[in-house]
């Protein structure tokens, strides 16, 4: 499950997933690629927890991770290559004759450039920290849906997220994309979300321009 749903921002009851989850003897997998940075949560303490960094952790494409358990959950390594031996120098040349004996089994050449843009990222997001990146983005995300409700617009509920998701309003993306502003449409929706590098001038433009 997503932490946060991409279309529309709602965010998962995670302890209760996780709860539910152990009752059945079942584990849990949570895709974190649109709440990384923003929404607080421990990466060990769901089964396995995954996220791309090109979004809301601000890095490169051709970077993600992948948190799993102590006895790895079953998972079989199959693109292991050499980085993934547990010695790598001696699997250059052929089959990986042992599998690392971390989590290293699970990785692939790294993307040295975009692990270099990303350690900069990273660093700046521990500088602030997610307590005022979540902030920061809350607030955005509120003025917005203050905005739309004197607009006459009721977005999908989902109290808490920087993502905010107005039904209907998907086909206007085309123009606004036009007028500079850059929106989505998912599935009918008109998606927007707020971090970081948004001001509260970003939402009142793009209130502005829905009013016209």
């Amino acid at each position: 499950v997503s932490a946060a749903q991409s279309a529309d921002g709602r965010i998962a009851d995670l302890p209760a997933l996780r709860e539910a989850a152990r009752e059945h003897g079942a584990r849990t997998y949570i895709d974190v690629s649109q709440a990384g940075a923003w929404l607080p949560m421990e990466a060990d303490a769901n089964d396995f927890t995954v996220t791309v960094c090109y979004k809301w952790l601000m890095g490169p494409h051709g970077a993600g991770f992948l948190v799993v358990p102590e006895d790895f959950g079953g998972l079989l390594p199959i693109l292991a290559g050499w980085v993934a031996g547990e010695s790598p120098w001696d699997s250059c040349y052929g089959p990986v004759t042992e599998l690392a004996h971390s989590a290293r089994r699970f990785d692939l050449p790294p993307a040295l450039f975009s692990f270099a843009g990303l350690r900069r990222s990273l660093e700046l997001l521990e500088e602030l920290g997610v307590d005022a990146v979540r902030a920061h983005d809350l607030a955005l995300a509120d003025r917005f849906r203050a905005g739309l409700a004197g607009l006459g617009q009721a977005p999908v509920p989902a109290p808490g997220s920087a993502i905010v998701s107005v039904p209907g309003l998907g086909h206007r993306q085309p123009e606004l994309s036009a007028a500079g502003i850059e929106v989505s449409d998912r599935a009918g929706n008109l998606r927007a979300s707020f971090h970081l590098y948004n001001t509260p001038e970003d939402v009142d433009r793009l209130l502005d321009a829905l009013s016209a």
